[in-house]
């Protein structure tokens, strides 16, 4: 089943502050982890964007 376009924007994160404030980390260290790659996020322009669904599943242990 695809996701809607509704439930797609709804998951993405934009930018390192929203990041931080979701996975419950400061916007400093969560910019250095984002820069290390140690979360699964990219930078479109010159925001991070990252989604709930993968962070989530991330930092449970069950994707890379």
């Amino acid at each position: 089943m695809q996701a809607t376009e509704t439930e797609l924007r709804e998951d993405l994160l934009w930018g390192a502050l929203a990041i931080a404030q979701y996975i419950g980390r400061s916007q400093r260290s969560t910019y250095h982890m984002l820069e290390q790659g140690q979360l699964p996020a990219r930078k479109v322009g010159e925001l991070w964007v990252g989604s709930k669904t993968t962070l989530r599943g991330h930092l449970a242990g069950e994707q890379p």
